[in-house]
């Protein structure tokens, strides 16, 4: 492992990521990754101080452009999500980088024979990292901090729609790094399209999986690997035995998250056929209780913007006019839904039905559809007709029907009477399967995506693979491959009796 060396362009030169295009920036991070070669665990973890400084130290400003970029939004939330959230994953990996990217002696006595096996974790080189709107920095620091941990370079562009938030990042980020270590993508650079185009070493894409799918043909023609961390339908079960009242309270909160504009809110849920009349009540409650005011309320998160304004009022149209029902939170003397403040009232649809267009598309707004079921396989069934989601939400016990939904479906992960925890555990990747994403990160899951697996062997054995595997052949060598043959195929029949004895 090596230190950075001397260069012309250090931390604290305050050289802007706007002096240079992005394919000078990716140049200029390549040539100084090759130049100072593996960084040690101590640059590593300055990087991870520095990028948390970054935040912390600006955070009333970030805060103030997030507001400024949503509309309204409650800078509880965005401290809690974009700042201090960002500090649980960065911290782990500060503290965890060490042990995990030393090289690893895989097989002990192999190597006591002479073949010696070892597992090098190396960094890629320059990484790519575009993030969504909704958490601009969350989604884009976290990563961050795994592809720092695992030692490289990063070239980091948040969404130009919270270009705000954006412009606080890129200005304060010439304070606490060199380009040649992290350099922030401003709109001033290109689009998204054109930053996916980089041939970098790993591109990481957290959005819809309709700019995912554009974002990995991009890298594809590079052969640029790319993890994708997309969205999806998010289902919610609520078991035949839970108590309906905490049931709603879970589901009502969990869907007004960021005003519904998060890739983990629930979308629809399934309650048991004789309770959907209490549960929607229950919901309606608890959404009224929690928003005594929706239009000039600071706590009440505005949709990002008027595109996704009119898309999810639309959804909403589209649903009641085709028989679908509509209930409302709309605070008394307010005349909601309001497209200046771009702020929809919470609500909850039933008798949804297919050829509705909110039955296929993700909301990603404060609407929540409300399905009844009889029999479990009837959820089980629709879930899996629909996609495999982010994540499915099972509000319940821990039990054998948790069990069947958990063997009959696919999901990037199982929530159980919560919102999300599997964010805050260390142990646990987050990432999604199919149309929900490609890949994971979060605690090791983050620093493994972010590092290459580098096998390494040395042979002092008194035999030559090389020579055992090239002509000329003996009889000698043709009795040795036989006798191979002949022995796995005796280990073939026994496994074969022994698994039909199971």
């Amino acid at each position: 492992m090596t230190k950075p060396a001397e260069a012309g362009v250090r931390t604290g030169d305050n050289v802007s990521s706007e002096a240079h295009t992005m394919e000078e920036l990716l140049e200029i991070q390549r040539a100084a990754f090759l130049r100072d070669g593996i960084p040690d665990a101590k640059t590593r973890i300055d990087r991870i101080n520095r990028l948390q400084a970054l935040l912390l130290d600006n955070s009333d400003e970030i805060c103030e452009a997030l507001d400024a970029d949503f509309g309204t939004r409650p800078r509880e939330l965005s401290v809690a999500a974009d700042v201090a959230g960002c500090m649980i994953d960065l911290t782990h990996q500060r503290r965890s980088l060490e042990k995990w990217m030393k090289e690893t002696n895989v097989a002990k006595v192999q190597g006591l024979l002479g073949y010696k096996q070892r597992l090098r974790h190396d960094p890629l080189g320059v990484v790519g990292i575009m993030g969504p709107w909704n958490f601009p920095l969350q989604l884009t620091i976290v990563p961050a901090g795994s592809a720092f941990a695992a030692g490289n370079r990063i070239l980091m562009r948040p969404s130009s729609i919270t270009a705000r938030t954006t412009d606080v990042i890129a200005k304060h980020a010439p304070d606490y790094f060199s380009i040649e270590e992290f350099a922030v993508i401003t709109s001033k650079h290109g689009g998204g399209s054109d930053f996916a185009k980089l041939k970098v070493d790993h591109m990481f894409f957290t959005g819809s999986p309709e700019v995912g799918a554009s974002v990995a043909a991009e890298a594809g023609k590079n052969l640029v690997p790319v993890t994708l961390e997309l969205g999806g339908k998010n289902p919610v079960i609520v078991d035949v035995d839970t108590d309906v009242a905490k049931a709603a309270k879970i589901i009502a909160d969990a869907r007004m998250v960021n005003g519904g504009q998060v890739c983990l809110c629930p979308d629809y849920v399934f309650v048991p056929e004789g309770k959907v009349g209490e549960f929607t009540d229950k919901v309606i409650e608890r959404w009224t209780q929690n928003y005594p005011t929706v239009l000039t309320n600071n706590q009440y998160t505005s949709t990002i913007n008027n595109k996704n304004y009119e898309r999810i009022v639309g959804l909403i149209d589209d649903a009641v006019d085709l028989g679908a029902t509509k209930r409302q939170v709309i605070p008394a003397g307010e005349d909601l839904p309001d497209a200046l403040a771009r702020k929809i009232p919470p609500t909850l649809l039933t008798g949804v039905k297919a050829g509705m267009k909110i039955e296929e598309d993700e909301v990603f707004g404060p609407v929540l559809t409300v399905y009844p079921y009889r029999e479990l396989g009837e959820a089980i069934d629709k879930i899996n007709s629909a996609g495999h989601p982010l994540t499915l939400y099972w509000i319940g016990n821990d039990n054998d029907r948790l069990k069947r939904v958990a063997d009959n479906t696919r999901s990037g992960s199982i929530s159980g009477n919560d919102f999300a925890l599997h964010l805050f555990s260390h142990g646990l990747p987050f990432g999604g399967v199919g149309r929900s994403g490609m890949g994971n990160y979060h605690g090791k899951f983050g620093f493994d995506t972010f590092s290459h697996a580098r096998a390494v062997t040395v042979s002092s054995m008194p035999i030559s693979v090389a020579e055992m595997m090239s002509a000329p052949f003996t009889s000698r060598d043709a009795k040795l491959f036989d006798s191979q043959v002949n022995m796995f195929r005796r280990f073939l029949k026994g496994s074969i009796r022994k698994n039909a004895k199971r």
